[in-house]
């Protein structure tokens, strides 16, 4: 049951702010492709009597969603009934794209996306959903109840910046409806493009936010602090610190004294399962869990609140295999039953800041487990590689004991799983660098040469002398931590995009190579034939670099024209024509 929204008219209100965004480098694109730089839709989720949960409103009205899609958004924009979510409730999701879709601006986006941190990175197959969600009595409705979701569907990771949306706008939209939401869209489709590592202006119904997109080349565990500028701060401003972190210390409050053995979980892509009272808990933990990796990307799937209307609830339920390498994030009593063969069980309550300093809990037996109901925790019998690190715990229950701020902690929390991590995978990013042929190797007039193949003995030979010992004071089996490491999901996803990455490096020398030979020369000393065939060869080359954006110097792409321009001038006429025309595909 969809109702589609009226055309998007930009509104007298939504026009209002439209001056503050940063002026738009992409005049040529069509109304609406800056809204879907941002966002793919935005839907409200009502409960009809009959039908039960429904996409009531879908905007802009052209936005393409399928049955399958809709159907996900519906039953993932509600709490389970036992959260019993009274009021207004914030929670985030994510789900499988059913079919592929071309923007009229992808290529833009794809040259945005190449410039984002690897945990950033758009992934094709998924979108989220990021939910208001309100429930409160009305005598006048049936059901005795108004229960609605606001929802937007992006391919952006930015939980931050679209909860701090749907914060602004969510309120105002229960009571005023459709216009305004009209008006919401039209604000959106007037902000300039998701550029990384520019403070961008973004008005939303009167307040202008600052944000600021992380770049890969930002030095990890550093905040870029977003500063206020005059001109536009006569108008209502909130910077941002943060376009994307969850409050990672209130997000492993309950399981303080496991931060270490959830850190190995997720680098080595364990099937984890995270039971949560409500989906605002349950979908914060996993985000957090994803990120405590972080600058390594979490390479499985990870689903912040699955409910057992997923299409994937029987793939991912099933005791006929192992549980796959997945990180869900579940609310509903049900899943204690059909979940209970999954080794690693999270269990967390009601999430509170603590007031005093937490108690040790000791990891419980997953027997131990019976209902939904059980004692937060963690459940499992898994034994940690790696020592415990009691460093981390003091410092967090000082800052606890000294009321330091929750910002404090998660920068604190964020540091150490940033320095962990570092210390884990700086061994690995030396090995493969040496796999790398030397430049010298490289000639023109020959392939690039392939890299060396990847020896997992070879890379353990190097740990006695280069290993993590040389950053990180923890003792315990790392031997162990690399070779189950190597087996994973979050390796493979590593080292191909590693692999790409150094291929693509040939390539540019391969060609800085040719740029710097006589290829004139050359070619009046080969035959037409021969010459054409370089041409041809050459023009293909360059086509590749344009388009897969080799890391060359800056003038390698204009050298290379140049050379084949004068090869061609220097040929009979006719060829000229040919070679002239003729493109490359």
């Amino acid at each position: 049951a969809v109702k589609e929204g009226p055309a998007g008219v930009p509104s007298s209100e939504a026009t209002a702010g439209r001056e503050t965004a940063a002026p738009g480098q992409c005049l040529s694109l069509l109304p609406w492709d800056r809204f879907s730089a941002w966002l793919h839709c935005v839907c409200v989720v009502g409960f009809d009597l009959e039908l039960g949960q429904a996409v009531e409103v879908i905007y802009p009205q052209h936005s393409k969603l399928t049955d399958k899609e809709k159907t996900s958004i519906c039953y993932l924009s509600f709490p389970d009934s036992n959260s019993g979510c009274l009021g207004d409730t914030q929670f985030c999701f994510r789900f499988r794209q059913s079919s592929s879709r071309r923007l009229s601006l992808h290529c833009m986006l794809d040259q945005l996306d190449r410039d984002l941190p690897v945990s950033l990175k758009k992934d094709s197959a998924y979108y989220y959903g990021y939910v208001y969600f309100r429930q409160v009595r009305d005598k006048t409705l049936k059901r005795g109840y108004f229960q609605k979701s606001l929802v937007l569907i992006s391919k952006l990771p930015y939980i931050h910046l679209f909860h701090t949306v749907l914060r602004h706008i969510a309120p105002e939209y229960f009571v005023k409806n459709e216009p305004f939401l009209e008006a919401v869209c039209s604000d959106v489709d007037h902000w300039p493009p998701p550029v990384p590592g520019k403070t961008l202006n973004l008005p939303i119904m009167g307040i202008i936010m600052k944000v600021r997109i992380p770049t890969c080349h930002d030095k990890p565990g550093t905040t870029h602090i977003v500063q206020f500028t005059h001109e536009v701060d006569t108008q209502i401003s909130i910077a941002l610190p943060t376009v994307h972190e969850v409050d990672l210390f209130r997000c492993f409050c309950p399981v303080f004294f496991h931060i270490q053995m959830l850190w190995e979980l997720v680098l080595l892509g364990e099937p984890v399962v995270v039971m949560a009272p409500s989906p605002s808990e349950s979908s914060d933990t996993v985000l957090a869990l994803v990120s405590c990796i972080s600058p390594l990307k979490y390479c499985s799937d990870f689903r912040p609140y699955f409910t057992i209307h997923d299409s994937e609830f029987k793939e991912y339920t099933t005791r006929t295999q192992a549980p796959p390498s997945v990180i869900l994030g579940v609310t509903n009593p049900f899943f204690a039953k059909t979940l209970q063969h999954w080794p690693h069980i999270v269990r967390i309550g009601e999430i509170k800041l603590p007031g005093e300093v937490p108690k040790q809990v000791k990891v419980k037996k997953l027997k131990n487990l019976k209902t939904l109901d059980s004692k937060p925790g963690v459940y499992t019998s898994y034994k940690p590689y790696l020592n415990r690190d009691e460093e981390i715990i003091k410092q967090l229950q000082k800052g606890v004991q000294q009321k330091r701020p929750a910002e404090a902690q998660s920068v604190i929390l964020r540091r150490y799983f940033l320095e962990l991590t570092q210390s884990f995978i700086i061994p690995l990013e030396r090995y493969v660098a040496s796999l790398m042929p030397l430049q010298k190797s490289i000639s023109p007039w020959k392939s690039p040469p392939q890299l060396r193949q990847f020896s997992q003995e070879d890379f353990m030979k190097t740990l006695e002398k280069a290993g993590p010992q040389l950053t990180s004071g923890l003792k315990g089996d790392w031997i162990g931590l690399y070779r189950h490491f190597l087996k994973s999901p979050n390796f493979n996803g590593w080292f191909r995009t590693r692999r790409k990455e150094m291929t693509q490096k040939l390539e540019a020398l391969h060609l800085e190579a040719l740029c710097n030979e006589d290829l004139l020369f050359w070619s009046q000393k080969h035959t037409e034939v021969e010459t054409v065939d370089l041409v041809l060869k050459l023009k293909n080359k360059l086509f590749q670099a344009d388009r897969e954006h080799l890391p060359m110097k800056p003038d390698t792409m204009e050298k290379l024209q140049m050379h084949i321009d004068t090869i061609i001038l220097a040929l009979p006429d006719d060829l000229q024509d040919i070679l002239l025309k003729t493109g490359t595909t």
